[in-house]
Protein backbone atom coordinates (compact mmCIF):
# COMPACT_ATOMS: atom_id res chain seq x y z
CA UNK A 1 0.00 0.00 0.00
CA UNK A 2 1.37 3.24 -1.01
CA UNK A 3 1.41 6.18 1.64
CA UNK A 4 -1.32 9.16 0.84
CA UNK A 5 -0.13 12.36 -0.47
CA UNK A 6 0.57 15.02 1.87
CA UNK A 7 -0.68 18.48 2.31
CA UNK A 8 2.69 20.87 1.31
CA UNK A 9 3.67 23.45 3.56
CA UNK A 10 3.27 27.11 3.12
CA UNK A 11 7.33 27.62 2.50
CA UNK A 12 7.86 25.30 -0.38
CA UNK A 13 11.71 26.99 -0.86
CA UNK A 14 13.31 23.89 0.95
CA UNK A 15 10.67 21.26 0.50
CA UNK A 16 12.20 18.17 -1.20
CA UNK A 17 10.46 14.59 -1.77
CA UNK A 18 12.08 11.83 0.54
CA UNK A 19 14.14 8.89 -1.19
CA UNK A 20 12.55 6.91 0.90
CA UNK A 21 8.55 7.89 1.52
CA UNK A 22 6.82 5.19 -0.08
CA UNK A 23 4.82 7.07 -2.99
CA UNK A 24 4.28 5.17 -6.39
CA UNK A 25 5.88 6.77 -9.36
CA UNK A 26 2.72 8.11 -10.64
CA UNK A 27 2.86 9.72 -7.13
CA UNK A 28 6.01 11.06 -7.20
CA UNK A 29 5.41 12.35 -10.58
CA UNK A 30 2.41 14.41 -9.23
CA UNK A 31 4.16 15.61 -6.32
CA UNK A 32 7.35 16.70 -8.41
CA UNK A 33 5.12 18.25 -10.58
CA UNK A 34 3.29 20.13 -8.05
CA UNK A 35 6.00 21.49 -5.94
CA UNK A 36 7.70 22.83 -9.15
CA UNK A 37 4.66 24.54 -10.58
CA UNK A 38 4.08 26.15 -6.82
CA UNK A 39 7.46 27.06 -6.90
CA UNK A 40 7.21 28.84 -10.11
CA UNK A 41 4.14 30.51 -8.87
CA UNK A 42 6.26 31.76 -5.91
CA UNK A 43 8.31 32.92 -8.02
CA UNK A 44 6.43 34.69 -10.12
CA UNK A 45 3.90 36.48 -8.15
CA UNK A 46 4.53 40.55 -7.59
CA UNK A 47 6.53 41.52 -4.85
CA UNK A 48 4.84 43.18 -1.98
CA UNK A 49 5.18 46.81 -1.97
CA UNK A 50 8.16 47.83 0.16
CA UNK A 51 7.02 50.15 2.87
CA UNK A 52 7.97 53.35 1.09
CA UNK A 53 4.98 53.03 -0.78
CA UNK A 54 6.91 52.63 -3.70
CA UNK A 55 6.06 49.28 -6.13
CA UNK A 56 8.57 47.25 -6.73
CA UNK A 57 10.89 46.81 -10.09
CA UNK A 58 10.40 43.66 -11.32
CA UNK A 59 13.50 42.44 -12.94
CA UNK A 60 13.00 39.79 -15.38
CA UNK A 61 15.00 37.93 -18.22
CA UNK A 62 15.10 35.49 -21.08
CA UNK A 63 18.57 34.00 -21.36
CA UNK A 64 20.33 31.26 -23.35
CA UNK A 65 24.19 31.56 -22.15
CA UNK A 66 24.01 33.72 -19.27
CA UNK A 67 24.33 36.95 -20.60
CA UNK A 68 21.00 38.33 -20.08
CA UNK A 69 21.06 36.81 -16.74
CA UNK A 70 23.99 38.50 -15.91
CA UNK A 71 22.96 41.56 -16.99
CA UNK A 72 19.90 41.06 -15.03
CA UNK A 73 21.20 40.07 -11.28
CA UNK A 74 23.66 43.03 -11.93
CA UNK A 75 20.79 45.63 -12.56
CA UNK A 76 18.63 43.83 -9.75
CA UNK A 77 21.15 44.35 -7.28
CA UNK A 78 21.74 48.43 -8.37
CA UNK A 79 18.36 49.70 -8.17
CA UNK A 80 18.06 48.09 -4.66
CA UNK A 81 21.03 49.66 -3.50
CA UNK A 82 19.65 52.81 -5.05
CA UNK A 83 16.25 52.48 -3.11
CA UNK A 84 14.30 50.36 -5.42
CA UNK A 85 14.00 47.31 -4.22
CA UNK A 86 14.29 44.77 -7.07
CA UNK A 87 14.71 41.30 -5.37
CA UNK A 88 16.30 38.16 -7.44
CA UNK A 89 15.50 38.41 -10.75
CA UNK A 90 12.98 36.09 -12.00
CA UNK A 91 13.17 34.12 -15.78
CA UNK A 92 10.40 34.92 -18.11
CA UNK A 93 8.90 31.82 -17.84
CA UNK A 94 7.91 31.45 -14.31
CA UNK A 95 5.41 34.67 -15.15
CA UNK A 96 2.03 34.26 -15.70
CA UNK A 97 -0.50 36.29 -17.24
CA UNK A 98 -1.94 37.55 -13.70
CA UNK A 99 1.46 37.65 -12.27
CA UNK A 100 2.60 39.93 -15.05
CA UNK A 101 -1.02 42.54 -14.74
CA UNK A 102 0.04 43.21 -11.09
CA UNK A 103 3.41 44.12 -12.06
CA UNK A 104 3.45 47.56 -11.93
CA UNK A 105 7.28 48.53 -13.02
CA UNK A 106 9.32 45.95 -15.50
CA UNK A 107 12.62 45.73 -16.76
CA UNK A 108 13.19 42.92 -18.82
CA UNK A 109 16.56 41.61 -20.36
CA UNK A 110 16.37 39.29 -23.07
CA UNK A 111 18.98 37.61 -25.68
CA UNK A 112 18.14 36.21 -29.12
CA UNK A 113 19.71 33.11 -30.12
CA UNK A 114 20.09 31.96 -33.87
CA UNK A 115 18.76 34.07 -36.41
CA UNK A 116 15.32 35.37 -34.44
CA UNK A 117 15.07 32.98 -31.96
CA UNK A 118 13.42 33.18 -28.35
CA UNK A 119 15.95 31.90 -25.49
CA UNK A 120 13.46 28.42 -24.35
CA UNK A 121 13.12 30.47 -21.41
CA UNK A 122 11.35 33.24 -23.08
CA UNK A 123 9.29 30.83 -25.73
CA UNK A 124 6.09 30.47 -23.10
CA UNK A 125 6.15 34.55 -22.31
CA UNK A 126 6.12 34.99 -25.85
CA UNK A 127 3.07 32.73 -26.29
CA UNK A 128 1.41 34.66 -23.62
CA UNK A 129 2.08 38.22 -24.61
CA UNK A 130 0.79 36.73 -27.90
CA UNK A 131 -2.19 34.83 -26.84
CA UNK A 132 -5.84 35.78 -26.34
CA UNK A 133 -5.33 35.53 -22.60
CA UNK A 134 -2.12 38.45 -22.91
CA UNK A 135 -3.57 41.01 -19.76
CA UNK A 136 -4.10 44.61 -19.86
CA UNK A 137 -0.72 46.52 -19.02
CA UNK A 138 -1.92 50.15 -18.78
CA UNK A 139 -0.95 50.32 -15.16
CA UNK A 140 2.64 48.97 -16.33
CA UNK A 141 6.05 51.14 -16.85
CA UNK A 142 8.53 49.14 -18.77
CA UNK A 143 12.60 49.26 -19.97
CA UNK A 144 13.57 46.34 -22.21
CA UNK A 145 17.29 45.59 -23.25
CA UNK A 146 17.93 42.99 -25.69
CA UNK A 147 20.68 41.43 -26.19
CA UNK A 148 21.84 39.47 -29.66
CA UNK A 149 24.61 39.21 -32.65
CA UNK A 150 24.15 42.22 -35.27
CA UNK A 151 25.95 39.35 -37.68
CA UNK A 152 22.87 37.80 -38.24
CA UNK A 153 19.74 39.46 -40.38
CA UNK A 154 17.26 39.13 -37.20
CA UNK A 155 19.04 41.43 -35.02
CA UNK A 156 17.72 41.35 -31.35
CA UNK A 157 14.39 39.92 -32.97
CA UNK A 158 13.42 38.95 -29.06
CA UNK A 159 14.08 42.03 -27.54
CA UNK A 160 12.10 43.55 -29.65
CA UNK A 161 9.48 42.03 -30.37
CA UNK A 162 8.97 42.03 -26.49
CA UNK A 163 9.56 45.47 -26.36
CA UNK A 164 6.62 46.05 -29.09
CA UNK A 165 3.98 43.83 -27.50
CA UNK A 166 4.11 45.06 -24.05
CA UNK A 167 3.79 48.90 -25.23
CA UNK A 168 0.88 47.12 -27.93
CA UNK A 169 -0.89 45.60 -24.75
CA UNK A 170 -0.98 49.59 -22.66
CA UNK A 171 2.19 49.79 -21.31
CA UNK A 172 4.24 53.00 -21.23
CA UNK A 173 7.59 52.50 -22.13
CA UNK A 174 9.90 54.25 -19.22
CA UNK A 175 13.22 54.56 -21.48
CA UNK A 176 14.07 53.31 -25.58
CA UNK A 177 14.87 49.89 -26.01
CA UNK A 178 18.50 49.30 -26.42
CA UNK A 179 19.86 46.62 -28.95
CA UNK A 180 23.55 44.90 -27.69
CA UNK A 181 25.58 43.40 -29.91
CA UNK A 182 28.10 40.41 -28.70
CA UNK A 183 30.15 43.45 -26.61
CA UNK A 184 27.04 44.10 -24.42
CA UNK A 185 28.63 45.60 -21.62
CA UNK A 186 29.17 49.21 -24.20
CA UNK A 187 25.55 49.08 -24.81
CA UNK A 188 24.08 47.44 -21.36
CA UNK A 189 26.03 49.51 -19.00
CA UNK A 190 24.83 53.13 -19.66
CA UNK A 191 21.84 51.57 -20.25
CA UNK A 192 21.25 50.35 -16.19
CA UNK A 193 22.56 53.55 -15.20
CA UNK A 194 19.51 54.91 -17.21
CA UNK A 195 17.11 52.50 -15.53
CA UNK A 196 18.39 53.09 -12.33
CA UNK A 197 18.13 56.86 -12.44
CA UNK A 198 14.41 56.42 -13.99
CA UNK A 199 13.16 53.91 -11.34
CA UNK A 200 15.21 54.91 -8.07
CA UNK A 201 15.97 58.53 -9.46
CA UNK A 202 19.20 58.02 -7.58
CA UNK A 203 23.04 57.49 -9.64
CA UNK A 204 23.57 54.20 -10.16
CA UNK A 205 26.18 52.32 -8.12
CA UNK A 206 28.04 49.30 -8.87
CA UNK A 207 27.78 45.91 -8.08
CA UNK A 208 28.76 44.20 -5.17
CA UNK A 209 30.38 40.84 -5.66
CA UNK A 210 27.42 39.42 -3.07
CA UNK A 211 24.78 39.20 -6.39
CA UNK A 212 24.42 35.28 -7.85
CA UNK A 213 25.87 36.58 -10.37
CA UNK A 214 29.36 38.33 -9.56
CA UNK A 215 29.75 35.27 -7.91
CA UNK A 216 29.58 33.35 -11.30
CA UNK A 217 32.24 36.29 -12.73
CA UNK A 218 35.67 34.83 -13.06
CA UNK A 219 39.14 36.84 -12.91
CA UNK A 220 39.23 35.58 -16.31
CA UNK A 221 37.13 37.36 -19.41
CA UNK A 222 36.91 38.89 -22.69
CA UNK A 223 38.88 41.78 -21.90
CA UNK A 224 41.36 39.66 -19.64
CA UNK A 225 41.45 35.99 -20.97
CA UNK A 226 43.86 33.38 -19.63
CA UNK A 227 46.55 32.22 -21.55
CA UNK A 228 45.74 27.89 -21.82
CA UNK A 229 48.05 25.80 -23.39
CA UNK A 230 46.88 23.51 -25.71
CA UNK A 231 47.64 20.12 -24.52
CA UNK A 232 45.85 17.52 -27.15
CA UNK A 233 44.56 18.20 -30.54
CA UNK A 234 43.48 14.57 -32.06
CA UNK A 235 41.06 14.54 -35.22
CA UNK A 236 37.90 12.35 -34.67
CA UNK A 237 36.46 11.57 -37.76
CA UNK A 238 38.14 9.17 -40.32
CA UNK A 239 39.76 10.25 -43.53
CA UNK A 240 36.92 9.41 -45.47
CA UNK A 241 34.49 12.03 -44.09
CA UNK A 242 33.77 15.07 -45.69
CA UNK A 243 34.31 16.81 -42.06
CA UNK A 244 37.03 17.44 -39.89
CA UNK A 245 36.15 17.40 -36.40
CA UNK A 246 38.80 17.72 -33.79
CA UNK A 247 38.83 16.67 -29.86
CA UNK A 248 40.83 19.14 -28.17
CA UNK A 249 42.08 19.84 -24.44
CA UNK A 250 43.29 23.31 -22.99
CA UNK A 251 45.26 22.84 -19.40
CA UNK A 252 43.75 25.06 -17.09
CA UNK A 253 47.03 25.48 -14.66
CA UNK A 254 46.94 27.55 -12.13
CA UNK A 255 44.34 29.67 -13.60
CA UNK A 256 41.18 28.82 -10.81
CA UNK A 257 39.03 28.20 -13.99
CA UNK A 258 35.97 26.05 -12.24
CA UNK A 259 33.69 24.31 -14.31
CA UNK A 260 30.65 22.38 -14.92
CA UNK A 261 29.31 19.55 -17.05
CA UNK A 262 27.39 21.77 -19.40
CA UNK A 263 29.21 24.82 -19.47
CA UNK A 264 30.72 26.20 -22.65
CA UNK A 265 34.30 27.56 -23.32
CA UNK A 266 34.88 30.91 -25.06
CA UNK A 267 38.08 30.87 -27.07
CA UNK A 268 40.00 34.18 -28.00
CA UNK A 269 41.08 33.63 -31.86
CA UNK A 270 43.73 35.31 -34.18
CA UNK A 271 42.91 35.56 -37.86
CA UNK A 272 44.96 33.82 -40.45
CA UNK A 273 47.68 35.37 -41.30
CA UNK A 274 47.05 34.81 -45.36
CA UNK A 275 44.33 36.57 -45.09
CA UNK A 276 46.07 39.79 -42.99
CA UNK A 277 48.75 40.07 -46.32
CA UNK A 278 46.12 39.68 -48.78
CA UNK A 279 43.61 42.82 -47.18
CA UNK A 280 47.09 44.58 -46.98
CA UNK A 281 48.11 44.05 -50.56
CA UNK A 282 44.41 45.37 -51.69
CA UNK A 283 44.51 48.08 -49.34
CA UNK A 284 47.79 49.03 -50.80
CA UNK A 285 49.42 49.70 -47.12
CA UNK A 286 52.09 47.85 -45.45
CA UNK A 287 51.51 45.94 -42.14
CA UNK A 288 53.85 48.66 -40.66
CA UNK A 289 51.58 51.34 -40.93
CA UNK A 290 50.74 52.77 -37.35
CA UNK A 291 47.20 52.42 -36.34
CA UNK A 292 47.32 54.35 -33.13
CA UNK A 293 50.45 52.99 -30.93
CA UNK A 294 49.89 49.53 -32.56
CA UNK A 295 51.23 48.18 -36.71
CA UNK A 296 48.12 47.85 -39.02
CA UNK A 297 48.80 43.91 -39.40
CA UNK A 298 49.06 43.24 -35.76
CA UNK A 299 45.43 45.53 -35.64
CA UNK A 300 43.94 43.25 -38.22
CA UNK A 301 45.39 39.71 -36.99
CA UNK A 302 43.65 40.70 -33.54
CA UNK A 303 41.38 43.38 -33.48
CA UNK A 304 38.53 43.24 -36.06
CA UNK A 305 36.86 41.07 -38.11
CA UNK A 306 37.74 40.47 -41.39
CA UNK A 307 35.84 37.20 -43.02
CA UNK A 308 32.18 37.95 -42.09
CA UNK A 309 31.13 41.05 -43.86
CA UNK A 310 29.96 43.64 -41.28
CA UNK A 311 26.52 45.45 -41.91
CA UNK A 312 28.29 48.90 -41.76
CA UNK A 313 31.31 48.12 -44.45
CA UNK A 314 27.91 46.00 -46.87
CA UNK A 315 26.06 49.01 -45.91
CA UNK A 316 29.08 51.14 -47.15
CA UNK A 317 29.89 49.14 -50.32
CA UNK A 318 26.17 48.98 -51.22
CA UNK A 319 26.24 52.66 -51.87
CA UNK A 320 29.80 53.47 -52.90
CA UNK A 321 30.78 50.06 -55.28
CA UNK A 322 31.50 50.57 -58.71
CA UNK A 323 30.17 47.77 -59.54
CA UNK A 324 26.28 48.10 -60.48
CA UNK A 325 25.54 44.47 -59.98
CA UNK A 326 27.00 44.34 -56.60
CA UNK A 327 24.91 47.35 -55.46
CA UNK A 328 21.69 45.72 -56.95
CA UNK A 329 22.26 42.03 -55.19
CA UNK A 330 23.54 43.73 -51.68
CA UNK A 331 19.95 46.12 -52.34
CA UNK A 332 17.89 43.20 -53.26
CA UNK A 333 19.40 39.89 -51.87
CA UNK A 334 21.71 40.72 -49.61
CA UNK A 335 22.25 37.76 -47.24
CA UNK A 336 22.40 35.01 -50.26
CA UNK A 337 24.48 37.38 -52.33
CA UNK A 338 26.99 37.48 -49.16
CA UNK A 339 26.17 33.47 -48.51
CA UNK A 340 29.84 32.41 -49.06
CA UNK A 341 31.89 35.37 -49.63
CA UNK A 342 34.22 37.46 -47.26
CA UNK A 343 35.47 40.65 -46.50
CA UNK A 344 38.04 40.54 -49.24
CA UNK A 345 35.55 39.02 -51.77
CA UNK A 346 33.36 42.18 -51.67
CA UNK A 347 36.35 44.92 -51.85
CA UNK A 348 37.71 42.87 -54.83
CA UNK A 349 34.19 42.97 -56.32
CA UNK A 350 33.51 46.12 -55.29
CA UNK A 351 36.52 48.04 -56.94
CA UNK A 352 36.21 50.72 -53.90
CA UNK A 353 39.08 51.13 -51.89
CA UNK A 354 39.29 52.86 -48.31
CA UNK A 355 41.15 54.84 -46.09
CA UNK A 356 42.55 53.08 -43.17
CA UNK A 357 41.04 54.52 -40.32
CA UNK A 358 37.81 54.24 -42.35
CA UNK A 359 38.30 50.86 -43.25
CA UNK A 360 38.54 49.70 -39.65
CA UNK A 361 35.80 51.84 -38.59
CA UNK A 362 33.51 49.63 -41.20
CA UNK A 363 34.81 46.46 -39.42
CA UNK A 364 33.27 44.69 -36.02
CA UNK A 365 35.77 43.73 -32.99
CA UNK A 366 36.89 40.17 -33.67
CA UNK A 367 35.07 37.93 -31.59
CA UNK A 368 35.26 34.86 -29.04
CA UNK A 369 33.55 32.07 -30.09
CA UNK A 370 31.93 29.72 -27.34
CA UNK A 371 32.32 25.94 -27.59
CA UNK A 372 30.29 23.49 -25.29
CA UNK A 373 32.72 21.30 -22.91
CA UNK A 374 32.66 17.84 -23.67
CA UNK A 375 34.63 16.90 -20.18
CA UNK A 376 33.46 16.88 -16.37
CA UNK A 377 35.37 18.62 -13.35
CA UNK A 378 35.38 14.96 -11.80
CA UNK A 379 37.26 13.54 -14.49
CA UNK A 380 39.38 16.32 -15.99
CA UNK A 381 39.37 19.05 -12.93
CA UNK A 382 42.78 20.57 -14.27
CA UNK A 383 42.14 20.00 -18.50
CA UNK A 384 38.49 21.26 -20.75
CA UNK A 385 38.18 19.22 -23.48
CA UNK A 386 36.04 20.78 -27.12
CA UNK A 387 34.33 19.16 -29.56
CA UNK A 388 35.14 21.55 -32.45
CA UNK A 389 34.28 21.18 -35.90
CA UNK A 390 36.61 23.08 -38.48
CA UNK A 391 34.91 25.13 -41.09
CA UNK A 392 36.92 25.19 -44.58
CA UNK A 393 34.37 26.63 -47.93
CA UNK A 394 36.35 27.77 -51.24
CA UNK A 395 35.74 31.81 -52.10
CA UNK A 396 36.89 32.14 -56.51
CA UNK A 397 40.11 30.28 -55.97
CA UNK A 398 40.69 31.11 -52.44
CA UNK A 399 40.37 28.56 -49.64
CA UNK A 400 38.25 30.12 -46.66
CA UNK A 401 38.73 28.92 -42.69
CA UNK A 402 36.56 29.47 -39.92
CA UNK A 403 37.61 32.19 -37.88
CA UNK A 404 38.55 29.97 -34.65
CA UNK A 405 38.07 26.58 -35.71
CA UNK A 406 40.81 27.28 -37.59
CA UNK A 407 42.86 29.22 -35.03
CA UNK A 408 42.84 25.54 -33.51
CA UNK A 409 43.21 23.37 -35.97
CA UNK A 410 45.77 25.28 -37.98
CA UNK A 411 47.40 27.85 -35.75
CA UNK A 412 48.40 26.68 -32.82
CA UNK A 413 50.66 23.61 -31.87
CA UNK A 414 50.37 21.82 -28.83
CA UNK A 415 52.39 23.43 -26.31
CA UNK A 416 51.00 27.34 -27.87
CA UNK A 417 48.78 28.83 -26.07
CA UNK A 418 45.32 30.60 -26.40
CA UNK A 419 42.95 33.04 -24.88
CA UNK A 420 40.17 31.21 -22.99
CA UNK A 421 37.30 32.05 -20.32
CA UNK A 422 34.50 30.63 -18.98
CA UNK A 423 30.74 30.31 -20.26
CA UNK A 424 28.70 28.94 -17.12
CA UNK A 425 25.12 27.91 -18.10
CA UNK A 426 23.57 26.92 -15.27
CA UNK A 427 20.26 25.67 -17.29
CA UNK A 428 21.88 23.27 -18.95
CA UNK A 429 23.92 20.37 -17.01
CA UNK A 430 22.91 16.64 -15.81
CA UNK A 431 19.71 16.42 -13.42
CA UNK A 432 20.69 17.38 -9.74
CA UNK A 433 19.13 13.94 -8.96
CA UNK A 434 21.31 11.36 -9.80
CA UNK A 435 18.18 8.88 -9.53
CA UNK A 436 16.61 11.07 -12.62
CA UNK A 437 16.89 9.37 -16.03
CA UNK A 438 18.26 11.26 -18.56
CA UNK A 439 17.44 11.43 -22.20
CA UNK A 440 20.51 13.10 -24.89
CA UNK A 441 20.33 13.99 -28.44
CA UNK A 442 22.99 15.35 -29.90
CA UNK A 443 24.22 14.34 -33.85
CA UNK A 444 27.20 15.41 -35.01
CA UNK A 445 29.14 17.57 -32.48
CA UNK A 446 26.06 18.19 -30.76
CA UNK A 447 27.31 15.08 -28.59
CA UNK A 448 30.23 17.37 -26.76
CA UNK A 449 28.47 18.57 -23.55
CA UNK A 450 26.67 14.92 -23.46
CA UNK A 451 30.24 13.16 -23.33
CA UNK A 452 30.63 15.43 -20.25
CA UNK A 453 27.46 14.27 -18.73
CA UNK A 454 28.13 10.47 -18.80
CA UNK A 455 31.73 11.48 -17.32
CA UNK A 456 29.57 13.23 -14.38
CA UNK A 457 26.84 10.38 -13.75
CA UNK A 458 29.59 8.13 -13.63
CA UNK A 459 32.09 9.43 -11.50
CA UNK A 460 29.08 10.45 -9.18
CA UNK A 461 27.48 7.34 -9.66
CA UNK A 462 24.46 8.17 -10.94
CA UNK A 463 21.15 5.60 -10.65
CA UNK A 464 19.21 7.45 -13.39
CA UNK A 465 19.25 5.93 -16.65
CA UNK A 466 21.08 7.55 -19.47
CA UNK A 467 19.86 6.96 -23.20
CA UNK A 468 21.85 9.33 -26.06
CA UNK A 469 20.84 9.35 -29.78
CA UNK A 470 23.36 10.43 -31.72
CA UNK A 471 23.83 10.61 -35.42
CA UNK A 472 25.74 11.59 -38.41
CA UNK A 473 26.59 11.05 -41.62
CA UNK A 474 28.24 7.35 -42.13
CA UNK A 475 29.17 5.19 -39.40
CA UNK A 476 32.85 4.27 -40.75
CA UNK A 477 34.14 7.87 -40.62
CA UNK A 478 31.70 10.15 -38.24
CA UNK A 479 30.86 8.03 -35.28
CA UNK A 480 33.02 10.60 -33.16
CA UNK A 481 33.91 8.45 -29.79
CA UNK A 482 32.55 5.66 -30.99
CA UNK A 483 34.85 3.19 -28.42
CA UNK A 484 33.73 5.72 -25.19
CA UNK A 485 30.37 5.43 -26.35
CA UNK A 486 30.09 1.97 -27.33
CA UNK A 487 31.90 1.06 -24.40
CA UNK A 488 29.77 2.96 -22.10
CA UNK A 489 26.55 0.95 -23.89
CA UNK A 490 28.45 -2.39 -22.86
CA UNK A 491 28.85 -1.46 -19.50
CA UNK A 492 25.34 0.01 -18.88
CA UNK A 493 26.29 3.12 -18.28
CA UNK A 494 24.20 3.88 -21.48
CA UNK A 495 20.62 1.91 -20.82
CA UNK A 496 20.24 3.02 -24.90
CA UNK A 497 22.76 4.45 -27.53
CA UNK A 498 20.35 4.93 -30.58
CA UNK A 499 22.52 5.82 -33.99
CA UNK A 500 21.16 6.95 -36.76
CA UNK A 501 23.86 7.33 -39.71
CA UNK A 502 21.75 9.30 -42.70
CA UNK A 503 23.63 7.71 -45.64
CA UNK A 504 24.79 4.54 -44.82
CA UNK A 505 21.55 3.21 -46.60
CA UNK A 506 18.92 4.59 -49.29
CA UNK A 507 16.60 6.57 -47.25
CA UNK A 508 17.81 8.91 -44.86
CA UNK A 509 17.93 7.84 -41.05
CA UNK A 510 17.81 11.22 -38.56
CA UNK A 511 17.92 11.22 -34.89
CA UNK A 512 14.60 12.75 -34.97
CA UNK A 513 13.67 9.54 -37.28
CA UNK A 514 14.93 7.52 -34.02
CA UNK A 515 12.94 9.62 -31.80
CA UNK A 516 9.76 8.40 -33.73
CA UNK A 517 10.88 5.15 -33.91
CA UNK A 518 10.99 4.65 -30.25
CA UNK A 519 8.06 7.02 -29.36
CA UNK A 520 6.64 4.43 -26.88
CA UNK A 521 9.88 4.40 -25.08
CA UNK A 522 10.85 8.03 -25.09
CA UNK A 523 6.95 9.17 -24.24
CA UNK A 524 6.87 6.88 -21.16
CA UNK A 525 10.77 8.44 -19.94
CA UNK A 526 9.19 11.44 -19.74
CA UNK A 527 6.00 10.30 -17.70
CA UNK A 528 8.18 9.08 -15.15
CA UNK A 529 10.26 12.29 -14.63
CA UNK A 530 12.95 11.88 -17.06
CA UNK A 531 15.14 15.33 -18.49
CA UNK A 532 15.40 15.75 -22.54
CA UNK A 533 18.16 17.39 -23.40
CA UNK A 534 19.29 18.55 -26.86
CA UNK A 535 22.55 19.93 -28.42
CA UNK A 536 23.78 21.15 -31.92
CA UNK A 537 22.27 22.77 -34.90
CA UNK A 538 19.70 25.44 -34.31
CA UNK A 539 18.28 26.17 -37.99
CA UNK A 540 17.50 22.32 -38.83
CA UNK A 541 18.03 19.47 -36.12
CA UNK A 542 16.58 21.37 -33.18
CA UNK A 543 13.80 22.59 -34.89
CA UNK A 544 13.02 18.82 -36.32
CA UNK A 545 13.83 17.02 -33.47
CA UNK A 546 11.19 19.27 -31.38
CA UNK A 547 8.83 18.78 -34.15
CA UNK A 548 8.97 14.83 -33.37
CA UNK A 549 9.03 15.31 -29.69
CA UNK A 550 5.19 16.80 -30.15
CA UNK A 551 4.34 14.27 -32.68
CA UNK A 552 5.61 11.70 -30.13
CA UNK A 553 3.10 12.95 -27.29
CA UNK A 554 0.36 13.22 -29.15
CA UNK A 555 0.40 9.87 -30.61
CA UNK A 556 1.53 8.14 -27.55
CA UNK A 557 -0.55 10.42 -24.82
CA UNK A 558 -3.67 10.48 -26.87
CA UNK A 559 -3.55 14.36 -26.88
CA UNK A 560 -4.30 16.83 -29.94
CA UNK A 561 -1.58 19.39 -31.00
CA UNK A 562 -2.77 22.18 -28.71
CA UNK A 563 -2.70 19.05 -25.45
CA UNK A 564 1.10 18.51 -26.73
CA UNK A 565 2.56 21.64 -27.07
CA UNK A 566 0.91 22.57 -23.27
CA UNK A 567 2.69 19.27 -22.57
CA UNK A 568 6.26 20.31 -23.79
CA UNK A 569 5.28 23.87 -22.35
CA UNK A 570 5.18 22.35 -18.96
CA UNK A 571 8.74 19.96 -19.86
CA UNK A 572 10.59 23.47 -20.30
CA UNK A 573 8.53 25.48 -17.75
CA UNK A 574 9.82 22.60 -15.24
CA UNK A 575 13.27 22.73 -16.92
CA UNK A 576 12.71 19.21 -17.67
CA UNK A 577 13.46 19.95 -21.43
CA UNK A 578 16.63 22.10 -22.05
CA UNK A 579 18.73 22.60 -25.29
CA UNK A 580 22.01 24.40 -26.21
CA UNK A 581 21.82 25.03 -29.95
CA UNK A 582 23.88 27.15 -32.39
Amino acid sequence: MTAQLPTPPADLSGLEIDADAPFSPEQRIWLAGYLAGARSSAASAPAATPADGHPPVHVLYGSETGNAEMVAFDLAEMLTKAGAPAGEPVELDQVDADALAGMERVVIVCSTYGDGEMPDNAEPFKDLLEGSAAPSLESTTFAVCALGDESYEDFCAAGRFIDTRLAELGATRALDRVDCDIQWEEQAEPWQAAVVEYFAGAAAAEPQPASAAAEKKSTWDRKNPFAAVLAQNVRLSGPGSDKEIRHYELALADSGISYTAGDALAVVPCNDPLLVEALLEHLGHDGEHAVGDRPLREVLTHAHEIVTPSKDLVAALAERAADSTLRAALAEDRSGYLWGRDVLELLRTAGTRFEVEEFLELLRPLQHRAYSISSSPLVSPDHIALTVASVRYRCGDREIGGVCSTHLADRLAVGDTTGVFLQPNKHFGPPGDDATDMIMIGPGTGVAPFRGFLQERRARGASGRNWLLFGDRHREHDFLYENELTGWADDGLLTHLDLAFSRDQADKVYVQTRMREHGDRLYAWLQEGAHLYVCGDADRMARDVDEALHEVIATHGGLDADGASAYVADLKREKRYVRDVY
